[in-house]
């Protein structure tokens, strides 16, 4: 059998490959955000993904290797050249993930060398494009038979997907013990003993108890201040954090219901979000209906909680991914609208 017959048109391969690096990208950024089973149909898009992209990449590699020979080498194919290092880099660390490696970068790991990879594609995608950019047509989508190839591509590549489960628990690796986002478990039900970790440059200084107050403000009648000894931990709650960094960690925090706070306040009518900031001036809302539930949390495990972890307060947010779980919790403040600067501070507060 000729497998030539097999390989879709070489416009019909540059383009698919584009739509799946655009795939990845949008679901790997999506993942960000998919902290409950419902957002499990991200992931699973992405790693269908990067399947394909593991078929159709050699097959780009192939058509163009008598390029790339030292005497026809041009900084334009050497920026090509990069492209094919960088994205194949991204697919063996999450390969090498997903079946239980680890890599020691300092204060970084492998989930973290597999973000930074594939957010390099695309920059690097932008400019070889410049130069390499073809309009499609309906020659470049091909016709019925590649469509049928295509298909099969994709099948395949969820049926990889679904097979690398069952591999993993047999072979009994690190990647058998990984939630849908990707995250494995560190530190469960063990008190302050697990990651300590903040998006991006958030490293406040320890907080002093004595000189520390939370208030309660805005869309409310009654505006309240509290102190670290007046705040009992009295709610407790169950609550799984997903870290975006790659781990989650299961644990009984105690603390200060935020309904409790709600209800000594008093919101108007119109209050429809709740904002959490941090001393460092990172912040995060959640509706209000949601934010009844959340708990202010002083202890994990009946632990206090320490200060890489929050102290003296964090937000337990169930079903939300870590870096929405605001630590050194100082203000809530009750709103009619959700502050649009709340996207933009949870990138350079800690700056």
């Amino acid at each position: 059998m000729d497998v030539r017959r097999l390989v879709p048109s070489p416009r019909a391969v540059d383009w698919s490959l584009f739509v799946a690096v655009a795939t990845l990208l949008a679901t790997g950024v999506a993942t960000i955000w998919a902290g409950t089973p419902r957002g499990a149909w991200i992931i699973d898009l992405h790693a269908i993904a990067g399947v394909v992209l593991v078929a159709l990449l050699p097959v780009k590699l192939w058509r163009v290797t008598h390029r790339v020979s030292p005497s026809r080498l041009t900084a334009r194919r050497v920026l090509s050249l990069l492209l094919a290092a960088d994205a194949t880099a991204a697919l063996a660390t999450g390969v090498w993930w997903i079946f239980g490696g680890s890599l020691d970068l300092g204060p970084w790991g492998l989930f973290h060398l597999h973000v930074g990879l594939g957010l390099l594609v695309p920059v690097l995608l932008a400019a070889h494009l410049r130069y390499r950019y073809h309009r499609p047509t309906r020659r470049t989508v091909g016709s019925r038979r590649d469509v049928l190839r295509y298909a099969g591509v994709v099948t395949a590549g969820a049926l990889v997907w679904r097979l690398q489960r069952p591999v993993n628990d047999l072979l009994d690796t690190a990647g058998a013990d990984r939630r849908y986002t990707g995250s494995r478990e560190e530190g469960s039900d063990d008190g302050n003993r697990f990651p300590v970790t903040s998006w991006v440059a958030d490293d406040p200084d320890p907080v002093d108890p004595g000189s520390w107050s939370l208030s309660v403000v805005g869309r409310v009648s009654t505006s309240a201040e509290y102190g670290v000894a007046d705040l009992s931990a009295d709610a407790t709650q169950q609550g799984l954090l997903d870290c975006t960094s790659g781990w989650y960690s299961d644990h009984e925090w105690q603390g200060v219901r935020v309904g409790d706070l709600l209800d000594a306040a008093d919101p108007d009518d119109p209050a429809a979000w709740v904002q959490f900031r941090s001393v460092t001036g990172y912040r995060w809302s959640l509706p209000i209906d949601e934010a009844r539930d959340a708990v202010l949390a002083t202890h994990v495990d009946g632990e206090r909680l320490s200060h890489g972890h929050g102290f003296p307060l964090r937000l337990v947010a169930p079903g939300r991914r870590g870096f929405q779980w605001v630590k050194w919790v100082e203000e809530v403040r009750v709103t009619k609208r959700r502050e649009v600067g709340e996207w933009l501070a949870i990138f350079v507060s800690g700056f």
